[in-house]
């Protein structure tokens, strides 16, 4: 396959106008869970992928000290754009154009308290290494926040390929479009009639989940390449390795999508 990468930057800006005071406290709701503490004052909160730069703004409206950064410019201007809006001349939330695979714009950053990469570092090209780099800017006791792909073998290869077709031509783009966007919608539909749900109702409701937005979500899907993939127990024992136990893990139960962690690095004594 030839290199393709995803315009992950111009699909966020579709969501930008979308984040209103609902997805703002959805998102916030999700960090609080996944984090298990109401407020985050003292924190070192760093947001890596920041893409729209939601969960960035709703980490600062909790109190936290933020640092995001994206590879991608446009994602960079969405996050600045929801700091400029919302916490204008912050000095507690610095925005930052970067890679998570250089080395050198990594130890320039302090280590945080959580480290946030959700549904970011699989998108790298480098996977293991990008999950290296972020682990290293984790504080004694701090956590690690991933989500990554589910590797489902054979049906993973599948999407691979789908999501380089998607980035290969704007014809192919338009033809991965028009067929899988029905076809999600249907799935969806079926899978809620079959649990006796009002059809759709799982759509309806998706933005209550993260705050996110269904169908910038779907594009994110169809066009997120590079693409890689990871079974659970890849991802803990990796870890493992280097000081960090985990806290909290919901999987797709062998379907496609993200497996969620939660890792802390085990205190120094």
């Amino acid at each position: 396959m030839n290199e393709a990468r995803f315009a992950f930057g111009k699909n966020w800006k579709r969501l930008l106008p979308q984040i209103d005071g609902d997805r703002i406290a959805t998102a916030e709701a999700s960090l609080r869970g996944l984090l298990e503490r109401d407020r985050l004052e003292g924190i070192r909160f760093l947001d890596v992928g920041s893409g729209s730069g939601l969960f960035s703004l709703a980490a600062r409206r909790l109190g936290a000290t933020v640092t995001s950064f994206d590879y991608d410019r446009d994602s960079v201007e969405c996050t600045s754009t929801l700091r400029r809006v919302h916490f204008p001349d912050d000095p507690t939330w610095r925005v930052l154009q970067g890679s998570v695979l250089d080395a050198s714009f990594m130890e320039s950053l302090e280590v945080h308290d959580v480290v946030y990469a959700w549904g970011v570092l699989h998108h790298t090209g480098a996977m293991w290494e990008a999950i290296d780099q972020a682990t290293q800017r984790v504080s004694s006791g701090g956590r690690l926040v991933l989500a990554l792909y589910n590797d489902q073998g054979a049906w993973s290869r599948r999407w691979a390929w789908v999501k380089w077709a998607f980035n290969s031509h704007p014809v192919a783009q338009a033809g991965v479009l028009a067929a899988f966007l029905p076809y999600f919608a249907a799935q969806g539909a079926v899978v809620d009639v079959l649990a006796r749900k009002s059809p759709f109702r799982r759509y309806r409701e998706y933005r209550r989940e993260r705050g996110m937005s269904l169908l910038v979500d779907w594009v994110d899907w169809l066009g997120g390449y590079p693409f890689e993939v990871a079974k659970p127990e890849e991802v803990v024992d990796f870890l493992l390795k280097r000081g960090l136990r985990l806290r909290r893990l919901r999987t797709v139960s062998g379907e496609e999508g993200c497996n969620e962690f939660v890792f802390e690095r085990l205190a120094q004594t």
